[in-house]
This record gives structure tokens, sequence and C-alpha cells, in this order.
């Protein structure tokens, strides 16, 4: 099966606007924010691919 970068980057940003969502109203910027990271690199980690993230 052909996987496609494109949409295996939007599942990635999608993973990490819902578990952020999840601090809103909680006035914990950066609770917010470490959980769109981690979210968005246990989702990026499961994508094969080769290549640096800046």
């Amino acid at each position: 099966m052909e996987r496609n970068l494109g949409m295996d980057l939007v599942r990635a940003t999608e993973a990490a606007a819902l578990r952020s969502g999840r601090w809103m109203g909680r006035g914990d910027k950066h609770g917010a924010d470490q959980a769109a990271v981690d979210a968005m690199r246990m989702a990026l980690n499961s994508v094969p691919m080769n290549g640096i993230v800046v």
C-alpha cells in the first residue's frame, strides 16, 4: 500500500489540535503546547520517512 505523506502530515496536525483542544479554557498554555507537541511527535514517529523536521 502506498502512503501519502501529505495526508500523514494532516493527520499529525489534526492529532495535535485535538489533543491541545482538551486544554482550552484551563489557562495552561504550556500544558496545551506540550500536549500538542507530544501528539504530533507520536504521529510523525509512525510515518515511515527519512528526513529532518526543522
